[in-house]
């Protein structure tokens, strides 16, 4: 599953968990936790196991 969640690297994304979403950059991808940090610079770690879908989202330019 790491290498398949590995190629959004860079990609801003939304990351759907079981009630809650992240929207944000994908900057590492670690044994079960994703590092995505926000457009206000802000960084935070979620963990896969509660991850039920990923979805590319470009942000407006």
């Amino acid at each position: 599953m790491n290498e398949l969640i590995k190629s959004f690297i860079g990609k801003n994304v939304l990351l759907y968990g079981y009630s809650t979403g992240v929207e944000g950059t994908v900057t590492k991808v670690e044994e079960n936790w994703i590092e995505v940090e926000d457009k206000k610079g802000k960084k935070q770690l979620v963990n896969m196991d509660y991850v039920s879908r990923i979805q590319e989202y470009p942000r407006k330019k």
